[in-house]
């Protein structure tokens, strides 16, 4: 990384948590992804979700095929795992190159999560294959019993469920997505080499007060939910901290705004458009600009077993409004990306 005061220059930047959907919503946010990223983990929760290696391919083509003429994103393609899920149908889709990853989702915690893992004990035949062949496992690391608080729910699974994981299979490689707590934060410090974690933008900017205090902000609602004041702030201080374990994730996930505006709004922010500028304003508020490419472009390579991409990007200290509304064509319908209408200090520049 190169750096002035108002400028800096990083290596091109990946993105190893993203949703694209489908369809037309595809084609209306992918070229978002594609003008700032070289590379995504895409999620695979489609409706019916990726399960299989075919399934996996049909999906990538068509994410290739909605790209804007003359990019080089490369869409990274993950198993959506059930409690059904073959390690054959893993290990094959793994060896042919089609899937980078394995993708867990406790049944019922998240958007299109009902097909997901009901019993931990389901999974234990691919968990043991995946740790063999050095497989990585991504983690929506909640519990879903509706019994357990909301706002307790990464915490729970952190101490019930992902300690045991560690110890069962202890080269089993795992990232712990979108960590939201100063558990997650701490655990991952703290848990070798094998395990990592996202962070998103929105969980570094907002708390659970942004949500919730005079008036519900249904465009700020994601899962998993913003937590206390000193999560946010222990986040901060992992991402900038220069610990490897971390690396950047947008979580970006779009819904219509007749889905966010209803009586049962649908979890998830769309954020992707300015991203970066939004983890670099944290970098700076947190005086750690040193520690952004690493973040954002070395550390998440780093864990998968890949290179580093040799482009790069430049951001400069320069006041930008965030967009409006992004209209999705045909559908009389809009995706409001996060903070639409507020200002960042950061800006990328155009060549």
């Amino acid at each position: 990384m190169t750096s002035s005061l108002n400028k800096i220059t990083i290596l091109r930047p990946d993105d190893w948590h993203l949703h694209l959907r489908d369809g037309i919503t595809l084609s209306t946010v992918l070229p978002y992804t594609a003008e700032h990223f070289r590379r995504a983990i895409v999620m695979p929760n489609l409706t019916p979700p990726v399960t299989t290696t075919e399934q996996a391919i049909g999906y990538r083509e068509r994410i290739l095929a909605a790209l804007p003429k003359g990019s080089d994103f490369e869409p990274l393609m993950t198993c959506y795992m059930t409690d059904d899920t073959d390690p054959d149908e893993v290990e094959k889709g793994f060896r042919e190159d089609v899937f980078t990853a394995v993708k867990l989702y406790p049944a019922q915690a998240t958007t299109n999560s009902e097909f997901g893992v009901s019993a931990w004990d389901n999974i234990r035949n691919v968990l043991a294959r995946m740790e063999k062949i050095g497989m990585p496992l991504l983690i929506h690391g909640e519990e879903a019993d509706p019994e357990i608080d909301i706002f307790d729910r990464e915490a729970v699974f952190i101490d019930r469920v992902l300690k045991n994981w560690i110890r069962d299979y202890p080269e089993l490689k795992i990232v712990l997505e979108h960590i939201t707590t100063k558990d997650g934060a701490d655990f991952v410090r703290h848990a070798g080499k094998n395990i990592g974690a996202t962070v998103t933008p929105h969980h570094l900017v907002i708390n659970r007060n942004d949500i919730l205090a005079g008036g519900i902000r249904p465009h700020l609602y994601c899962l998993p939910i913003a937590k206390r004041e000193i999560h946010r702030i222990a986040l901060r201080e992992a991402v900038t901290s220069g610990d490897r374990s971390f690396f950047l994730g947008t979580d970006s996930a779009p819904h219509p705004i007749s889905a966010k505006e209803t009586d049962c709004g649908c979890a998830g922010i769309f954020n992707v458009a300015n991203a970066i500028e939004v983890y670099a304003g944290v970098f700076d508020e947190m005086d750690a600009l040193d520690h952004f490419e690493a973040f954002t472009s070395r550390n998440g390579p780093d864990f998968y077993g890949l290179e580093s991409n040799s482009g790069t990007m430049t951001l400069e200290r320069k006041t930008q409004r965030i967009m409006g509304d992004i209209e999705i064509p045909g559908e009389n319908d809009s995706i409001r990306p996060f903070l639409s209408g507020e200002e960042l200090g950061w800006s990328i520049t155009k060549d």
